[in-house]
């Protein structure tokens, strides 16, 4: 397989609708080709920065949960990225609430240090311009900055989950960074990953897409943009999809444990036990994702491993 074929081959690994959300219910204007060629922007702006720093903002809770807590689908896809990419020079920072930091002392990511800890979302007595000239923003050492299942607000400003529950008082205002990044440092890329319709990336999609595809579309559709916008069956693997388009392009060959399922469940559910995480659709405490069955969820992973294989 060429490269191309190769990216092409993950994308299509990962965008498919195993929840039915309707994120390709119009066959000709939907989620998916609303964002035809970013998968591959995504993965060349992070393979061609030879020691891309990245900052990930990720987590999404689940007030109805069993116990209250923030789902599996992003936490576990951000500890993959950073499994997978600073063995080839990245460095990472976790950007989530206070309760949700211990979640990556668990997640087995080498050489990992605690300068992630230090990361905080903006205060919400800052308003945008104390942001924008704050030290942080202006000297963050980041070349990437990546929303993962994180949800972002609508017109109205709220924050909402898939059935229109407006979160917004459980969800501190990291989205403020989509906002101010690309204004204050321009060289910074933007890249969101989602798979509802409500998350921080989806504004790069247009409302009338949106619209047509989701239920409560209209309501729930976060407006905050990214540089580039993976849509995924599953955040997570749209995570799984991002680090395998980097391998691909820099020619490299993952080590023989990161595209493993029987790994990422060990992982998962150290992370479910220790945080502790819930599955985000069944609101339980279980090493699941998007209530899916094991099999069912790790399919793309597999088939990643198979395109980086040939």
């Amino acid at each position: 397989m060429t490269t191309y074929e190769k990216l092409a081959a993950i994308l299509a690994a990962v965008q498919t609708d195993p929840g039915n959300r309707g994120l390709a219910r119009d066959p000709h204007d939907n989620l998916f080709t609303a964002t035809r060629g970013d998968f591959e922007a995504a993965c060349r702006s992070l393979a061609a920065h030879r020691e891309p720093e990245v900052v990930v903002v990720t987590g999404f809770y689940i007030p109805g949960a069993t116990p209250p807590a923030y789902e599996t689908d992003g936490p576990l896809g951000a500890a993959f990225l950073a499994r997978a990419l600073i063995p080839l020079g990245a460095s990472f920072l976790f950007i989530v609430e206070q309760e949700a930091r211990p979640l990556f002392r668990h997640a087995s990511i080498p050489n990992v240090s605690e300068k992630w800890a230090s990361a905080r979302i903006p205060p919400a007595e800052y308003d945008d311009a104390r942001l924008a000239q704050s030290q942080e923003i202006r000297e963050w050492p980041v070349s990437h900055l990546l929303a993962l299942e994180r949800v972002g607000p609508g017109t109205d400003g709220h924050c909402r989950n898939m059935r229109g529950l407006d979160i917004s008082s459980l969800t501190e205002p990291a989205d403020r960074l989509f906002r101010i990044y690309p204004a204050v440092r321009p060289d910074v890329q933007t890249i969101g990953i989602g798979d509802g319709g409500n998350e921080i990336g989806m504004g790069k999609i247009p409302h009338d897409t949106i619209v047509k595809n989701i239920p409560n579309g209209d309501l729930i559709h976060c407006r905050v943009p990214t540089d580039h916008l993976i849509v995924a069956g599953v955040s997570n693997w749209g995570a799984y999809a991002l680090a395998a388009g980097v391998y691909v392009l820099r020619g490299v060959k993952p080590p023989s444990d990161l595209f493993d399922p029987n790994r990422e469940r060990e992982i998962l559910e150290v992370m479910v036990r220790e945080g502790p995480l819930v599955d985000g659709v069944t609101g339980k405490q279980t090493a699941t994702v998007d209530g899916l069955t094991w099999d069912e969820y790790v399919k793309p992973l597999i088939r990643i491993r198979e395109i980086l294989g040939e």
